[in-house]
């Protein structure tokens, strides 16, 4: 099996090496990746990893509203010149693994009539002490039952998809959650979890969202265009201040059951770093087949769609010519 993966970064030194080694040493075989008008460490460190052969890179200059068209061109990409079986689009700050064995495996046992897999995004909260390794730092997130449904939030549950290699493959625009033309996708089926950071200090989180405005034109989604506000309001920690835990918070959430914790990724790179083998990935009933995940996959799917016929007719409303 082939499995490559897409990706599409802008500005994220601080966490783009790990994502690249975590993956490499996870099972993926090439990654295809998009330079998004990055001027930070980021080009360096994918020109590095193309000098290696294990990753092709270009560069956009346009804005977030292309990203679909983006993901699309990669993905046809990874089929046409890399020969993908699977491929699976992502953002720097996720980290992708099978619930109980390796990528390959999880996405080998998948039915060859289904052409979708499904991750759950597992959501990692920032902490006020932001000193240090994230990897090392950050090892508590929301537990399943725990979701934050507020669309204007980075913390609710959302769909990542993996999907069969296809030359006729269309990614939806806003970030890889809808895959057409590569066969079924079964509903509250998810093999995969994506372990997501994305915030990691309070200087990143700052800069997260001064990149973002300034990759769209318009129609911020909510998280976003409410950080825009605090910012012109002049408060740029503001969100910050609003999502950081301090450790009183963290331990009433362990003990509330709303947080868990979770080190696979701190394992897997305490691992590599002693025997460069990475380690299995179950980490106990929390990360089992649950009726409580499946649960909010299924939220999570139906949120999305309805997001994306509410985007659906709004533009048909502007090609109509109506307010």
């Amino acid at each position: 099996m082939k499995l490559v993966m897409t990706l599409l970064v802008r500005d994220e030194e601080d966490v783009l090496r790990e994502h690249l080694e975590y993956h490499l040493n996870a099972g993926v075989d090439h990654v295809v990746a998009i330079d998004h008008r990055s001027q930070d460490g980021s080009t360096e460190i994918l020109d590095s990893y193309a000098r290696q052969g294990v990753l092709t890179h270009t560069r956009e200059e346009g804005t977030f509203s292309q990203q679909g068209e983006w993901q699309t061109r990669m993905s046809r990409l990874a089929v046409a010149e890399h020969g993908a079986d699977w491929v699976v689009p992502s953002d720097a700050d996720e980290f992708w693994m099978a619930r109980g064995s390796s990528l390959k495996e999880a996405l080998r046992s998948v039915p060859s009539e289904v052409g979708v897999a499904g991750g759950l995004l597992r959501n990692f909260v920032p902490q006020r002490a932001d000193d240090g390794w994230f990897v090392e730092r950050l090892t508590v997130r929301l537990a399943g039952h725990a979701p934050i449904n507020d669309p204007a939030t980075p913390f609710r549950p959302v769909v990542k998809v993996a999907h069969r290699g296809s030359p006729r493959v269309v990614i939806s625009s806003g970030g890889a959650h809808r895959v057409f033309g590569v066969g079924e996708f079964p509903t509250g089926w998810y093999p995969l979890d994506v372990l997501h950071f994305p915030f990691r200090s309070a200087e990143q989180s700052a800069r997260k969202y001064r990149k973002t405005w300034t990759g769209w034109e318009s129609n911020l989604r909510g998280d976003l265009a409410r950080s825009r506000q605090v910012a012109d309001e002049g408060r740029s920690s503001a969100m910050w201040d609003r999502v950081a835990l301090d450790g009183a918070d963290v331990r009433d959430g362990l003990a509330g059951g709303s947080l868990v914790t979770d080190v696979r990724l701190r394992d897997v790179f305490r691992s590599l770093r002693e025997t460069g083998a990475e380690p299995a990935t179950d980490g106990g009933a929390e990360f089992g087949p649950d009726a409580v995940g499946s649960a909010v996959f299924a939220e999570a799917e139906v949120v999305r769609l309805q997001r994306w016929l509410d985007d659906v007719q709004r533009r048909v409303a502007v090609l109509d010519g109506r307010p």
